[in-house]
């Protein structure tokens, strides 16, 4: 199994509409090969004294932690996946309207090493 991950910053009270833009990704990216998609909202995310995921991005007061995991399964498949996504004119318009700091999300790729 192959995973990308993102943590982002989004505004708390975009929590609806970064949710409905969500579903509407998820579609665009099981379409394209994608195995599953696990959109979380922060609850109980604390700010650490040297590192945290509040830190990481910034977070603002009016703000939440937003993380999400998206499971291939292999990296080709991810690597096309996400080359159709990105492609695609209809993610990008989603991606406009998101409730969000683009450029304080930070994201990875991930070897599954443990499933369980």
């Amino acid at each position: 199994m192959y995973v990308e991950a993102m943590v982002a910053p989004v505004k708390t009270a975009g929590k609806a509409e970064y949710t409905e833009i969500s579903t509407e990704m998820a579609a665009l990216f099981k379409a394209h090969g994608a195995t599953g998609y696990v959109e979380c909202w922060g609850t109980e995310v604390p700010v650490g004294e040297r590192t945290s995921f509040p830190r990481a991005v910034e977070l603002a007061a009016d703000e939440t932690c937003a993380v999400c995991f998206i499971t291939f399964p292999d990296k080709a498949t991810r690597d096309s996946c996400m080359d159709a996504v990105m492609a695609s004119e209809r993610a990008n318009e989603l991606m406009q309207e998101l409730p969000m700091d683009g450029k304080r999300m930070i994201f990875g790729e991930f070897e599954a090493i443990v499933t369980a």
